[in-house]
Order: C-alpha cells, then sequence, then structure tokens
C-alpha cells in the first residue's frame, strides 16, 4: 500500500512510478480475495480513494473504524484522534447551520426560483481548501461568494434573455446607479452582489487596513462578461474551437472569483 500510496505523486514522465503504480496496484487487487476482511476493507479503499488524491478530514472516520493497535500508546493516540475528529464535526455543523440561516435569510431561493439551492454543496469548496478548525469564519464568509457564482451562472444559462443579460453585464461593469433598467429579479440578484461584496470588503478593512472593494467589483465584472460571451456563442449557434471556448471557460468557471475572494 504504501508504495500504491508514493506512486500517486507521480507527474507525467515518470515512468517508474507510474509502473510502480501499475504493479502495487495488481497486488492490492490480488489482495482484495484475501479472508481477512478487516485487511481487505482498507486495501479496497485505498484504491479508491489514495491519500494523495482525497481530503484528510473526509477519510477519518474510515481511517478511525479501520485502525488496529495493541499497544497502549497506540490506543491513547487513536482516542485522541476520536476525540479530534468530533471537536471538529461539531464546528462544520455549527457551520453548515450559519451558512443554511444565511442563504435563507438572503431570499434568492425564494425570488429566484429557476436557479440552484444548493448551499451545502457550496460550503463544501470552503471545507475542501481551508480544512483548518480555526478558519471557521472564512468558510462561511467564502461560501457566500460562491454561492453568488452559481446564481449569475443560472441567470444567464438557465433564464435570462440575451438583452436582459447585457443589461446586467452593464449594471456590474458600471456598479454605481446601474440597476433601474433591470428586470425585478436581476435587481434582486445584484442588490445580493453589491451586499456580499461590500460585506465581505468591510470585514477585510476591519481587519487588516486595506480595502478590497475595487478589486472584487472588477472579478465580478470579468465573471459577467465571460457568461455573455457563452450566452451571445449560444443565441447564434456558435461552436467555439477548442482553444476559443477554454480561453473563456477559465475565466466563466469562476474559479478567478473564488481566489480573489480567498486571498
Amino acid at each position: 500500500m504504501v508504495l500504491y500510496e508514493a506512486s500517486q505523486l507521480s507527474i507525467k514522465g515518470e515512468d517508474i512510478l507510474e509502473e510502480m503504480g501499475n504493479f502495487s496496484s495488481q497486488l492490492l487487487n490480488a489482495w482484495n480475495t484475501n479472508d481477512d476482511q478487516s485487511q481487505a476493507r482498507i486495501v479496497r479503499k485505498t484504491l479508491r480513494h489514495p491519500q494523495h488524491k482525497s481530503l484528510a478530514k473526509f477519510m477519518a472516520k474510515s481511517f478511525l473504524n479501520d485502525f488496529q493497535g495493541t499497544d497502549g500508546w497506540i490506543n491513547v493516540f487513536k482516542e485522541l484522534a476520536k476525540m479530534d475528529f468530533n471537536i471538529v464535526k461539531s464546528i462544520h455543523q455549527k457551520e453548515t447551520r450559519q451558512v443554511s440561516i444565511w442563504w435563507e435569510d438572503l431570499g434568492l431561493a425564494k425570488e429566484l426560483k429557476f436557479a440552484r439551492n444548493q448551499p451545502l454543496k457550496w460550503y463544501m469548496w470552503p471545507l475542501a481548501v481551508l480544512p483548518h478548525p480555526s478558519l471557521s469564519e472564512q468558510r462561511v464568509e467564502l461560501t457566500k461568494p460562491i454561492s453568488l457564482v452559481y446564481i449569475i451562472d443560472d441567470i444567464f444559462d438557465v433564464h435570462g434573455t440575451l438583452d436582459e443579460l447585457n443589461l446586467f453585464t452593464e449594471a456590474v461593469n458600471r456598479w454605481e446607479y446601474a440597476v433601474e433598467p433591470l428586470p425585478d429579479y436581476m435587481k434582486t440578484c445584484f442588490n445580493a452582489l453589491n451586499g456580499i461584496t461590500n460585506e465581505i470588503s468591510s470585514k477585510v478593512y476591519k481587519d487588516y487596513g486595506w480595502n478590497p472593494i475595487d478589486s472584487l467589483r472588477k472579478s465580478w465584472a470579468i465573471l459577467c462578461n465571460a457568461f455573455l460571451v457563452e450566452a451571445r456563442w449560444f443565441s447564434v449557434g456558435h461552436v467555439p474551437k477548442t482553444d476559443e471556448y477554454l480561453k473563456n471557460g477559465i475565466i466563466s468557471s469562476g474559479v478567478h472569483v473564488v481566489l480573489i475572494f480567498f486571498l
């Protein structure tokens, strides 16, 4: 299993590690038929979820269930690990409640029934990239712009007409006093976008003495511009070439927005 785990760190061109991975994988798959069900279960989990391609916190419960030892210090260590797991779990449960309450109070799920309503799914992003227990507030705050990326994506992909999308993109680019021509559902979205951006900017300024509001607004404008490009493609039946699509898709993925809020 150690060889198999090590092989997961290989990059293109490392043929020896690739061969080692194939070899160890064959041996581990053969071990699956072993009569020791406990060991076979560990092997299956290793093949399915290699350590370096998994999230440690998500695998902790499985590891604790499979972990066996006879030495006293190992059992003490296991008990400490269980305590840590339960403490972290309670923190995450508290965060999911905070996210759910925030999302319900925001009211977008009621106003924009065509859009996705998946706050817990959106919370998984921050949970994956900010795993340390001390970063609880940051995980909750990062969930907010991530949710807006999905909502705006649905406006462009599912509901808005091309004329409406042009107006919305213009409003986000101008930001100030630009919402009057928008349909009501877009005004609701823009107001939420403005509120979240201002809220996070204020917190950053309070904690670090720097106001990132211009950078955050610019990131939303860049995202909407990319969404609009795709909407225009769709409206005229244009099928972009791979390079053309990827150049725009790097932006329309929304990752740059998340990274700006994250940093």
